[in-house]
């Protein structure tokens, strides 16, 4: 399997074969130096960029066996204590970790849930909330980062999500396959491969999540840029942050970012953007939203 396809297979032994656990271990044994892990250098050339299985192994303190089989995604009752010990030989952070448990023991329950999810529904407290939100943009996003509801200031800002047909709605393939979204964010590349980081977060999550895969491949056969970063498997948390814009009615502005998430659906977020008070930013944004509304 590919490092652009989330999720696994099975192998001809009827085994899973977990391919984003296996990419994910990887990419960050290949990141890091015998030296960054605190190891001797070993003489000869290195065949493969960073540490070796064995060496994870003897880090963690398993057996070189057991890491092997964990690395090719296979199915392994794995311990609290192992993956403790394989996040700290491989130097993860918090979120890393975190996304390591969600890939290496996945609820059964949770698997099949996501097998069979509903199409998604707006609490009407939400749209209700989002409406009266005239002075600031707001959408609603989410599974895969799918656009659910947005309010006309940031139908401007970004484009008009409503007119577009229903599969298209969606904010990943929006910054990918929009010409006029490389334009209109100053810091396109930024935002992009943050985007992308919380795609990837949400695969971590959702490995059967049964659209995904079909989003992840539309996306790495049309996009260099998506293909080469998702084989990164960067992760991101955007709970807050930055975005800057260039907009053709109002100029450059650059407005804040604050995400909101209901604590009975964590699969949903509701995404501000704000600027201070008395502000050029603010001014700008004003006039974007008088615009609106005109």
């Amino acid at each position: 399997m590919s490092s652009a396809t989330p999720g696994g297979r099975h192998d001809n032994g009827g085994r899973h074969d977990n391919g984003e656990l296996r990419d994910f271990l990887r990419s960050r044994r290949a990141r890091l130096s015998p030296e960054d892990a605190g190891l001797p250098a070993s003489p000869g050339i290195r065949r493969v960029p960073g540490l070796r299985r064995e060496e994870v192994a003897r880090l963690a303190g398993v057996s070189v066996d057991y890491y092997v089989r964990l690395e090719r995604g296979r199915q392994l009752n794995v311990s609290d204590s192992v993956l403790d010990a394989v996040a700290r030989a491989l130097r993860l952070g918090p979120v890393e970790h975190t996304h390591l448990y969600a890939l290496a023991r996945p609820h059964p329950r949770a698997q099949r849930d996501s097998a069979r999810m509903p199409p998604q529904r707006l609490h009407p407290s939400l749209r209700l909330m989002l409406d009266r939100l005239d002075g600031v943009p707001a959408m609603i996003l989410g599974r895969r980062m799918d656009v659910l509801a947005v309010n006309r200031p940031a139908r401007l800002l970004f484009t008009d999500f409503d007119a577009r047909p229903v599969r298209d709605r969606n904010m990943v393939r929006y910054l990918f396959l929009d010409p006029e979204a490389r334009t209109r964010l100053l810091d396109w590349e930024g935002t992009a491969r943050a985007t992308v980081a919380s795609l990837h977060l949400y695969a971590g999550r959702h490995r059967t999540d049964p659209l995904l895969p079909g989003l992840v491949g539309e996306l790495s056969v049309h996009s260099d840029d998506f293909r080469g970063w998702w084989a990164r498997h960067e992760l991101t948390a955007c709970l807050h942050g930055s975005t800057r814009f260039r907009h053709p009615l109002v100029g450059t502005l650059t407005l804040s970012n604050e995400t909101f998430t209901p604590p009975d659906d964590p699969d949903t977020h509701l995404h501000l953007l704000t600027a201070e008070p008395g502000s050029a930013d603010r001014q700008a944004l004003d006039l974007l939203v008088s615009r609106a509304s005109s």
